[in-house]
């Protein structure tokens, strides 16, 4: 009995981890042929291939060393942004697709019309997923990223890259 309520437990818990996915996925595609909004997808081989770069390009730097190794654990990027739109309504669209039992709040800042927000989906001690969305009156930016990360991991991504979005969050440290 205790083997069928762990299954049909864990079927939810991959349903719920899949219309997550699926909701953030339906957010960008909503937008993805508009015009106004630009797009921007790093790919897992992508992140590999830099990260390897890196890695290969002097065997004595031990920083950049520790850099490819942590670029190659980012498993993907997506960033969907927009100028001279209604910010604000994005943001709060985009906020309402997260199932907000999956994402835990790390940074929620509210200043003068524009908001904020970043979230991690953690799994066993490691973030899975950094979301930042980012809404003001005339802006929009939504950032998801990927990846098998510390936290420590985060705050040198944001140190020492110029990921889209993680100046943002390296000011809320």
């Amino acid at each position: 009995m205790k083997k069928y309520i762990s299954a049909i437990l864990l079927c939810f818990i991959i349903s719920s981890l899949q219309a997550q996915d699926d909701a953030i996925v339906k957010f960008f595609s909503k937008y993805m042929e508009d015009d106004n909004f630009s797009r921007v997808y790093i790919s897992p081989k992508m992140m590999q291939m830099a990260g390897g770069f890196l890695k290969s390009t002097d065997n004595k730097d031990e920083e950049a060393q520790k850099m490819g190794e942590l670029i190659s654990r980012v498993k993907g990027i997506r960033i969907l942004s927009a100028e001279k739109v209604s910010g604000n309504n994005l943001y709060y669209e985009a906020m309402s697709t997260l199932n907000k039992n999956l994402y835990e709040d790390l940074m929620d800042v509210a200043d003068k019309g524009s908001n904020i927000k970043f979230m991690v989906r953690e799994e066993k001690g490691k973030v899975k997923e950094l979301i930042m969305i980012s809404g003001s009156k005339e802006s929009f930016t939504l950032l998801s990223m990927l990846g098998d990360f510390s936290y420590q991991d985060l705050n040198i991504l944001a140190d020492k890259t110029n990921i889209p979005g993680m100046d943002k969050y390296n000011k809320g440290k």
